[in-house]
């Protein structure tokens, strides 16, 4: 159960957030959390922008037909396999709305389901269930969707040693659930944002004038500014880049729409060079081609539609009286 003490309904249906307001969720993240996790703080902040987009000044729908006293259950259920994730957020939609709702979690973050299975049942307020049914789906759909795409990727590279890499192509507002979403797939998060990693791409050479002083100035950066030491990628477009760079001081290259033919060439020029420094491809990457970029050698490939073009997973909430 999740437990929100001291919050209150209002008249408007929705639940405000209280600093005071403590979650226990008992999902079993494991890993993930650790990669992952987001903060009470930006959970409530996500939930009760959605519920306000969708709910406004009320369901006057739900209002005007359904009695205040009226309770229900409902279950939400696969109608399509995927993999789930979201399961926290979708469960936080019914809470802000009714802090007394009855959760019983079928499955954890994570899972595998099949076309028919029970993801969760809730039982409280009937007026709760109905308004926050469309918001919940919305996030637990959009989430799994995500998961199942990050699923195919990691199946098409197992054994490899590759790892598949999610990119900043989210939602904005939602990019911290999103990549949660990519890990429970069974990938691995690119940096979070432009803060926690230095990435030079084409644009950042073509204004410092090349990549020498572009990674100059990276190294200078990380060692008279930074907080702590920052791990320094290249973005490179030919083989020509890829020769220049590796004489640089960085942590991983990335080969930008090469070829198959053209990656194989570049990581045993690279590792002939540089045997530990990372190995990234990027561009165009999809389920019908990563196998053969990860057979090349690289040691990550960055892909872009996992998040950005994922399709919801269908899934659907049955709603019953008490």
């Amino acid at each position: 159960m999740v437990v929100c003490p001291g919050v209150q309904v209002n008249h408007k249906a929705i639940i405000r957030a209280t600093s005071e307001c403590i979650l226990t969720l008992s999902f079993e993240y494991d890993t993930l959390a650790a990669q992952m996790e987001l903060t009470n703080e930006q959970l409530l902040g996500i939930v009760d922008r959605a519920l306000t987009e969708d709910v406004e000044e009320g369901d006057v729908t739900t209002n005007c037909i359904i009695p205040v006293e009226s309770r229900g259950s409902g279950v939400i259920r696969a109608k399509s396999a995927g993999v789930i994730s979201g399961l926290d957020i979708a469960t936080l939609v019914f809470y802000r709305l009714d802090s007394r709702t009855e959760l019983q979690q079928h499955v954890v973050e994570g899972t595998t389901v099949n076309s028919g299975d029970e993801i969760l049942s809730l039982t409280g307020e009937m007026r709760a269930l109905l308004t926050g049914e469309r918001t919940a789906l919305n996030f637990l759909m959009r989430l799994s969707g995500i998961a199942t795409a990050a699923a195919k990727f990691a199946e098409k590279v197992a054994g490899t040693g590759c790892q598949i890499l999610d990119t900043r192509k989210t939602t904005p507002g939602l990019r911290l659930l999103e990549k949660r979403a990519v890990v429970a797939g069974g990938c691995s998060n690119h940096r979070v944002g432009l803060y926690d990693m230095i990435l030079i791409k084409e644009n950042h050479i073509a204004a410092a004038g090349s990549i020498e002083r572009a990674v100059a100035a990276a190294i200078e950066y990380n060692e008279t500014m930074a907080i702590q030491n920052l791990a320094i990628e290249v973005e490179t477009r030919n083989l020509d880049e890829v020769k220049q760079t590796c004489a640089l001081d960085i942590d991983r290259i990335m080969l930008d729409n090469f070829s198959v033919e053209e990656t194989a060439v570049a990581v045993k020029l690279i590792r002939s060079v540089k045997p530990d420094l990372e190995i990234e491809a990027s561009g165009n990457m999809m389920l019908d081609n990563v196998r053969a970029y990860a057979d090349a050698g690289v040691d990550f490939i960055s892909v872009g539609s996992i998040t950005h073009s994922a399709p919801a997973l269908d899934l659907s909430m049955t709603i019953t009286p008490l």
